[in-house]
């Protein structure tokens, strides 16, 4: 969900900006203390082809353009976006209402009111559940939950579990992911004896984080679910210019078999540049 603040005022600015994010930690938010770059933002943003914001929160008392001159401006540019005014006065609020807003705050603002209005937009909009399990690819491969890292009790747990989300959901054999993390043994009974220990390892740690439902098991075979999973690398591949220009040229670098995709990121980066 992207999301747009507009007020003048630094403080109360600030203020709605944490609240609306411990109400919505997953939402793009960008901020603004003077209309007018709002404004320009918005036509630039048009011009662009960036995710369009479905929701605005504005100020109403602000300098040379009023939150309510602003709305007009952005409903003519973005169409169907939710704008909710903050003010500190109930004065406005007839005319807030002929703009057809999706919600009248009044300042200071706590959590439980912004959770009330976005849960009553004018235009709905699809929320999406907070991802249970974060993944840094670029540089080190690290896996965080809530923020945090989360903890394997064996490194070749991680490392497998690095392995699946480099194949971005395509299933891997038993035999190819012995390969890849024991390069140099044979297939063996030990050998696949560890690697069911492995897979067991890795299904605790993710039932730790609540997300047991990322990884699929099939008969000889194992993977993840890309689409439950926030990762830099496939956000990267979808095109998002954040994750771009976080690629610095390194990937999973712990792991020599990540190379030859570390190489193709090299040639997507330069291709784009």
């Amino acid at each position: 969900m992207n999301i747009l603040i507009v007020d003048d005022e630094r403080l109360p600015l600030e203020n709605l900006k944490r609240t609306v994010e411990k109400v919505l930690p997953e939402a793009e938010i960008t901020a603004f203390m003077k209309p007018r770059e709002a404004l320009e933002y918005a036509t630039s943003d048009q011009t662009a082809g960036f995710a369009k914001p479905e929701l605005a929160f504005l100020d109403i008392e602000m300098g040379s353009i009023s939150g309510l001159q602003l709305a007009k401006k952005l409903k003519e540019i973005y169409g169907q976006i939710n704008i909710i005014f903050t003010t500190g006065y109930s004065k406005y609020a007839l005319d807030a209402h002929s703009l057809y807003a999706s919600g009248y705050l009044m300042k200071p603002i706590s959590a439980k009111a912004v959770e009330e209005v976005v849960q009553n937009l004018r235009y709905p909009v699809k929320f999406y559940e907070k991802y249970k399990i974060q993944v840094q690819t670029f540089g080190n491969f690290e896996v965080f939950s809530n923020g945090k890292p989360l903890k394997f009790t064996r490194l070749k747990a991680k490392e497998l579990f690095a392995y699946l989300i480099m194949k971005k959901g395509a299933l891997c054999t038993n035999s190819e992911v012995i390969a890849i993390i024991w390069e140099e043994r044979l297939n063996t009974e030990a050998v696949q004896n560890q690697y069911r220990h492995l897979v067991l390892d890795l299904s605790k740690v993710l039932m730790s984080a609540g997300a047991s439902d990322i990884l699929v098991k099939q008969r000889g075979s194992l993977a993840v679910l890309p689409e439950k999973i926030s990762c830099d690398l496939y956000d990267f591949l979808a095109g998002d210019t954040n994750a771009a220009s976080s690629y610095t040229g390194e990937f999973m670098a712990q792991y020599s078999w990540a190379e030859f995709t570390n190489a193709y990121l090299d040639k997507m980066t330069k291709s784009i540049s």
